[in-house]
């Protein structure tokens, strides 16, 4: 045997290739978990087991084989019927391997007595259906009076339900009124007539709700309010259906169509009516407020009365003829004094009246217009010969300073202004060249001239031509 650790009596091999039995046993756990998905399987029960932890195994087995399987707690408890060996179940579970033992097991998330599953495999088939027709449909869901006056409930009289809803009925509403309309709730006519009695209490219109109601049960136990006929009465119902089937977790077809769900009888029936005590405060509310109103009311009628009877006061035939009669009494006094006025004191007023007719005479105040026009004339001429005169003086005496700085004065004591063909006033004879023409401005006229010659002397010093 070699010493050399990384041979085998059949060559070379590699450490990392080694496998140990947990990590084979989690690959192959992988594997199998990967290539299985969720199953459907059947078969009976044996070696059942629950220890403390709440887990449960046991093992499935046929005619031909057997299978270890587990089902954890949280699962477990969610079973209704209570596993026991010999039992024939039907389970949805999870292909696995328990790597401990490296034993191939299954993991079951669902477990229910086998005939179980035959009815709740016609169940989701039978919902799908109505589901696709639109039994379920919200829209088409009537709504629930608010306050109910009779209320009939189909159910079986001696099961626990129609206690529940009766004493639920008393405490809340007592003065609803409520039928019992009795039927099976089990069995195989059950379905047919529970339908029946539905689609009797509806034609009838007694009702203003229709309860249909049970308490819970297995599938089976509930079967009959999962049938198709009951499920369409429920929906062509023209009175309002509340359905309260079984517990909170069980769910029945006539749960789906009906326009209210309710999860308990207990429940339904605190949905169908209001509660007293908050009845009685709304209406204690509502009287108060209409006492309000009326005392209200009542106060602005008298107001208005006491308006009205002062207007009829007022307008009374002995309240207009002592009215009449007081301004009569006013108007002979009057007409007494009037009477009694002297004379003379009727002229003196007279001629007041007469003297002031004459000051207010238009031809009085024609003629004071006239001279206090006259005046305004005399006036103004005596303005405007002044504003004349001080004018004229003004214009004299700038007339004659203008005449003082005039140039024509000066031409004509003999001088004269000469300007180059330009019209340009010669001042110098510097720039004059001999040939030269040029205007002459004298007091009477213009001259044109012509230079003979500059002196040159005069070229350097300014001068006269």
């Amino acid at each position: 045997m070699s010493d050399d650790p990384t041979r085998t009596p059949h060559g070379l091999y590699d450490p990392a290739e080694v496998f140990t039995p947990a990590r084979l046993n989690r690959l192959a756990r992988g594997l199998i978990e990967d290539m299985f998905p969720l199953v459907w399987i059947e078969g009976e029960l044996s070696n059942f087991a629950r220890p403390a932890s709440g887990h449960w195994y046991f093992t499935l087995k046929d005619e031909a084989a057997q299978v270890r399987c587990a089902m954890f707690r949280p699962r477990a408890m969610l079973v209704r019927a209570r596993p026991a060996d010999g039992m024939r179940v039907l389970m949805r579970a999870r292909v696995s391997l328990y790597e401990g033992r490296g034993e191939f097991q299954l993991v079951v998330e669902h477990l229910e007595p086998a005939g179980e599953g035959a009815l709740r495999r016609a169940y989701e088939a039978l919902k799908q259906k109505l589901l696709l027709e639109g039994l379920f449909a919200p829209e088409r869901r009537k709504p629930l009076p608010a306050l109910p006056a009779r209320i009939a409930v189909i159910t079986s009289p001696t099961g626990a339900a129609i206690r529940d809803v009766l004493a639920v009925l008393a405490r809340r509403f007592p003065l609803v009124e409520v039928e019992v309309l009795p039927v099976p709730v089990q069995g195989g006519e059950a379905s047919a007539r529970v339908a029946r009695m539905l689609a009797s209490a509806d034609r009838s219109g007694r009702y203003d709700v229709l309860l249909l109601t049970r308490g819970g049960g297995s599938l089976e136990d509930l079967q009959a309010f999962n049938d198709e006929a009951l499920a369409r009465a429920i929906a062509a119902a023209r009175t309002p259906v509340v359905s309260a089937i079984g517990h909170e977790v069980d769910e029945a077809l006539s749960d789906l169509v009906a326009d209210l769900r309710a999860p308990t009888p207990s429940a339904a029936a605190e949905r169908l009516v209001p509660d007293q005590h908050a009845v009685r405060a709304r209406l204690d509310a509502l009287l108060r407020r209409v006492h309000r109103h009326q005392q209200n009311r009542t106060r602005e009628l008298g107001q208005r009365l006491d308006q009205l009877a002062q207007r009829l006061r007022s307008h009374a035939p002995a309240r207009r003829l002592q009215d009449l009669a007081t301004r009569l009494g006013s108007l002979a006094g009057r007409l007494s004094r009037a009477r009694a006025t002297p004379i003379a004191a009727r002229r003196v007023v007279l001629a007041q009246l007469a003297h002031r007719l004459r000051l207010s005479h238009p031809g009085h105040a024609v003629a004071r217009h006239r001279r206090a026009l006259d005046t305004l004339r005399a006036r103004e001429s005596t303005a405007w010969h002044g504003t004349q005169q001080r004018r004229r003086t003004r214009l004299d005496g700038l007339a004659r300073a203008l005449h003082a700085v005039s140039p024509l004065d000066t031409l004509r004591r003999g001088y004269a202004v000469l300007r180059d063909p330009q019209g340009t006033v010669v001042r110098s004879v510097m720039g004059i060249a001999p040939g030269t023409r040029l205007v002459a401005l004298l007091a009477d006229g213009e001259l044109s001239v012509t230079v003979d010659r500059v002196p040159i002397s005069s070229q350097d010093n300014a001068g006269n031509i």
